[in-house]
């Protein structure tokens, strides 16, 4: 009996002991959650409280360790914001509560409106920290950007890219000036600003519209165009695009101010849909330069003398706000000759000089030995190619560095002649076009070297190239240059051995 009763008072005893500690958790749970201070809207410049997310805080309904707050956004997803690609994905701040132990949070939403809620900011009411940063969600381009300034039109008047009060999301609810810019379409208008977004990259102009200033805002910068022959309008204009045969288009023009069918050239078309195939067709006659005009620079040629019947039947069924398709033919490949410069000395000098390939006789510090090639510098007649293609060109067939063979130099103040020769070492190339008569023309760096011979000795018979692949013609000059930049009487190479 006795037994039995220790068992029940250790029983009772503990049952008391877990009454007590669950009485005193959910007393310390409940003391846990924070309290948090009435709502304050934020006063300060709506610019100013651009913010984008650290990752290291989540987003709340509530401030986070207020007893109710649910999760909008995780930390992940924060985290996934912070290093967004996309202005969508930053933040306004526009309100804020203080919590009783002195944390401050944030209300903020998106830019595009997905996102809103409570981020902790930390714990200094106006600095935005922990979950928060400032973002500057622009990068102000005006004082570099060469278009500030200029004149520039619509490049296609429309829906698409129109002027706006900011660039898109890169300011909370930034919107159109205008939906449409077509009834501005002969608007002169006036670059004043330039700036891109941080994240894109892509680059915005603000553009004033003294005719009409109600349509002056930011607009994506390859929306307008300095040639108002560029400048589409749908009631007098045609868009022309130039199609290869695989169907893509090479490139587009505008045939402006059209001459309705049913009247005399020089009156211009006054509603959209006019059939104006005669003056379409006029604008591609035999001694036109609309067609050089726009594929200059594509490798494509239309054939005007005459016209195919496809593409006379496609202009004279032309009517204006349409766009009219001509097929054009690709040119043939050629090869461009490679021409050899030393690069500028300063960046405002012209002190350039060109290179010529040596053969035999008299070497100087301007006769550079070049090696055999296969095949020259192949592209389509007529098409540009860029420095970096001719660069690449240039790497893969051994044309880095080149070497005059020795020659002689006297040095200043020495009766005793050295031998020297020159290094010059590939440093830039120009853009260009392909052609027979065209120019690839590559840049070096000249590095005289005095008192051994050259690399280049051991074969001083280079490429017997006649003008095809090298432009620089084979040369045997008779002046060379000392080191000091003097000018001495050059001998035959002296091959060192």
């Amino acid at each position: 009996m006795q037994s039995s009763l220790k068992k029940s008072l250790y029983l009772g005893l503990a049952a008391l002991s877990f009454a007590s500690v669950a009485a005193v958790s959910t007393t310390a749970s409940a003391k846990s959650y924070a309290k948090a201070g009435a709502y304050t809207v934020l006063k300060a410049d709506p610019t100013e409280r651009n913010v984008e997310a650290t990752g290291t805080n989540a987003l709340y309904t509530k401030p986070g360790t207020v007893k109710g707050a649910k999760i909008v956004a995780s930390k992940k997803v924060m985290g996934e914001l912070a290093t967004s690609k996309k202005s969508a994905n930053y933040f306004r701040a526009y309100g804020q509560k203080v919590t009783n132990r002195g944390s401050v949070y944030y209300r903020v939403v998106t830019m595009d409106g997905k996102y809103r809620g409570y981020v902790y900011g930390g714990k200094t009411e106006g600095t935005f920290a922990a979950g928060v940063k400032k973002a500057d969600t622009t990068v102000d381009k005006t004082a570099t950007d060469s278009m500030v300034g200029k004149t520039v039109y619509f490049a296609n008047p429309g829906t698409k890219n129109v002027t706006w009060t900011a660039p898109k999301y890169t300011q909370y609810k930034a919107s159109k000036n205008v939906v449409n810019t077509k009834p501005f379409t002969k608007d002169t208008l006036t670059v004043t600003k330039a700036a891109t977004k941080t994240r894109e990259g892509s680059l915005y102009y603000y553009v004033q519209d003294a005719t009409h200033p109600s349509v002056s805002g930011w607009i994506y910068s390859k929306a307008v165009t300095t040639d108002s022959s560029n400048a589409f309008d749908e009631v007098t204009d045609v868009k022309v695009n130039f199609v290869g045969a695989d169907g893509k288009t090479v490139t587009s023009t505008i045939l402006q101010n059209l001459a309705p069918d049913d009247t005399t050239i020089g009156t211009t078309a006054k509603t959209t849909g006019t059939a104006v195939g005669s003056a379409a067709k006029l604008a591609f006659g035999t001694d036109s330069t609309v067609a050089s005009k726009a594929l200059a620079g594509t490798g494509y040629t239309l054939d005007v003398n005459p016209l195919s019947n496809a593409n006379q039947a496609a202009l004279l069924a032309a009517k204006t706000g349409a766009t009219v398709n001509l097929t054009v033919t690709k040119n043939a490949e050629v090869t461009t000759p490679l021409f050899f410069k030393t690069a500028n000395s300063t960046a405002t000098s012209n002190d350039s000089k060109t290179l010529t390939q040596y053969t035999t006789g008299t070497a100087t510090d301007a006769t550079v030995v070049l090696p055999s090639l296969s095949a020259g510098f192949k592209g389509v007649d007529g098409a540009n190619f860029t420095k970096a293609t001719l660069l690449a060109f240039a790497k893969a067939n051994g044309l880095e560095t080149l070497y005059t063979p020795t020659y002689e130099t006297t040095p200043e103040g020495s009766d005793t002649p050295v031998k020297t020769y020159v290094k010059y070492t590939l440093n830039d190339a120009q853009d260009g076009t392909y052609g027979v008569k065209s120019s690839a023309t590559l840049l070096y760096t000249a590095n005289v070297i005095t008192g051994s011979t050259s690399p280049a000795d051991a074969s001083t018979s280079s490429s017997a190239d006649t003008g095809a692949i090298f432009g620089s013609s084979s040369a045997s000059t008779t002046t060379g240059t000392d080191t000091d930049g003097g000018q001495t009487a050059a001998t035959n190479v002296d091959s060192g051995k």
